[in-house]
């Protein structure tokens, strides 16, 4: 993916509380990381693939993957680079650039990394572009987002790039290929427009299952919620057909979709994980600069909060994680992720034998799922507050939040998805200066406060629970205090956990 993706468009979404007695929290199982493995394409530490010498493939990234019509693993990727190659990052973009390239390989022993056997090339050793350019639109570029295959046919997901600077779509569309991947169609009429409902899906990712293809798709960029469509197999072609998960079930109408999960979903990949028998997403968390795992039941969920299995600080400048086929049927995933410094593609193994996320909807709910220093996300702060980092000062582990102030409205939030009709407990820990008297622990929507507990002074950490029903698909989960007459107030917060009922 070109240029500069940094941008912003905030979502809102999340949960709510009442009080109870002192138990303690359940530790959150240890969460093994993922560890890289070898390069898929570019050049760096590990080069298997020789992308260079062998398809003038200097520099790239993304690297979606499906098993294609022809039995392959099909590797398509983003903005690609040859010869004149800056060094770090996309461009310049006379260093020979192609929108698009897209590798094929059999190996099938991951354990040393994924050797391609061949790449798409229009002249001997040079890698082609396959999804050009459309003339009717102002187009930066073309980006492939998911691929599936069903029977012999090949079909992507893609998004025509009018801006980085924000990050904007013209629309999203659909390419199918007959010929193995060496020729594509982009058919005008396969199109999500970058507005209403179809906004929701100019991102996506496919996954086949029971005779359904489903996708899953964010607005563009990377700051938006997750929703779902699907359709039957055979009719993939047909967007009349796509059915979207709405508040009532399944419609086809995409302006009635909503979220099946929230938060900060960057470059999106799912699969169904015959092993542990739950769906599997990997996505980029850019307020945590992470790679995070969820899983769930379905595909419409309840999805557990995102754990993270890839830092930033390990991985400066990541994004993308997409999953390979054959992690659908093991307990060990390989996925691939790019590095924005220098601009490639690695392939990347997590162990998921103890690394399955706890059963929490929120993210990072016990405030330890990240290295010291590294922010509040997946929280927010309105007013003045931050994560104490190894303190002594939390419920257990070793951080909890906090809010202090002597004026105003002081909170920690985190925003998610919940399902419109659905019953839900959320219950956190709480413990407050003496000055407190007008501390909140509850859940809002866009209409103003959908569930809530007051609080007063808690010498001790004391746990707040409340449960509620679910009157829209966002909300918002907030614990904090209004600091009055000048009073110095403060409250920590830590376990927060929301579960459905």
């Amino acid at each position: 993916m070109g240029m500069n993706r940094r941008l912003g468009a905030a979502l809102l979404s999340g949960v709510v509380l009442a009080v109870s007695g002192i138990v303690p929290a359940a530790a959150a199982p240890a969460l093994t990381r993922a560890e890289p493995v070898a390069l898929l394409a570019g050049q760096g530490a590990g080069d298997v693939n020789q992308t260079r010498d062998r398809f003038a493939v200097h520099a790239t990234d993304l690297g979606i993957m499906w098993r294609d019509g022809q039995g392959r693993t099909a590797i398509m990727f983003g903005d690609t680079y040859g010869a004149g190659w800056g060094g770090n990052g996309a461009g310049p973009e006379t260093a020979d650039w192609r929108f698009n390239v897209l590798a094929h390989a059999t190996d099938t022993n991951l354990a040393d990394g994924l050797r391609i056997d061949s790449m798409v090339t229009d002249r001997p050793g040079h890698a082609a572009e396959l999804l050009h350019r459309d003339p009717s639109v102002a187009e930066v570029t073309v980006i492939p987002t998911a691929g599936v295959s069903v029977g012999t046919r090949d079909v992507v997901h893609y998004m025509s790039i009018r801006g980085w600077n924000p990050w904007t779509t013209n629309y999203a569309g659909l390419a199918y290929s007959d010929d193995g991947g060496r020729t594509w169609v982009k058919d005008p009429a396969l199109r999500w427009p970058n507005s209403g409902g179809a906004a929701r899906f100019q991102l996506g990712a496919f996954v086949k299952d029971g005779g359904y293809v489903y996708l899953f798709g964010t607005p563009q960029g990377r700051f938006g919620a997750a929703h779902l469509a699907r359709v039957p197999e055979q009719r993939i072609l047909e967007l009349g057909a796509y059915e979207y998960w709405t508040a009532s079930g399944w419609q086809r109408d995409a302006d009635g979709a909503v979220p099946v999960f929230g938060g900060q979903v960057g470059e999106l990949s799912v699969q169904y994980n015959t092993v542990l028998r739950r769906w599997v997403a990997l996505t980029l968390d850019e307020s945590r600069a992470a790679i995070v795992l969820r899983t769930a039941p379905a595909p419409t969920g309840p999805w557990t909060g995102g754990r993270v299995v890839v830092r930033g600080t390990d991985f400066p400048a990541l994004y993308g994680a997409y999953l390979h086929p054959d992690s659908a049927h093991s307990n060990q995933i390989y996925f691939a992720m790019s590095q924005w410094n220098p601009y490639h593609v690695k392939l990347m193994r997590l162990r998921l034998d103890q690394s399955l996320p706890e059963p929490n909807l929120l993210s990072d709910g016990g405030f330890e799922d990240r290295p010291v220093n590294a922010g509040t996300g997946p929280w927010a702060v309105t007013g003045k507050g931050g994560i104490d980092y190894g303190k002594g000062l939390a419920h257990t582990g070793a951080n909890n939040a906090w809010v202090r102030e002597s004026s105003g409205w002081n909170a920690v939030t985190q925003q998610l998805a919940v399902r419109p009709g659905q019953r839900y407990r959320l219950s956190g820990w709480v413990r407050t200066s003496a000055t407190n008297t007008d501390g909140y622990f509850g859940v809002r929507r866009a209409a103003g406060v959908l569930a809530e507990r007051k609080f007063g002074h808690l010498g001790e950490y004391t746990k707040l629970t409340v449960e509620f029903t679910a009157d829209t698909s966002e909300l918002e989960v907030f614990g904090g205090a209004w600091a009055l007459d000048g009073k110095d107030t403060w409250v920590q917060l830590d376990d927060v956990l929301l579960e459905p009922v």
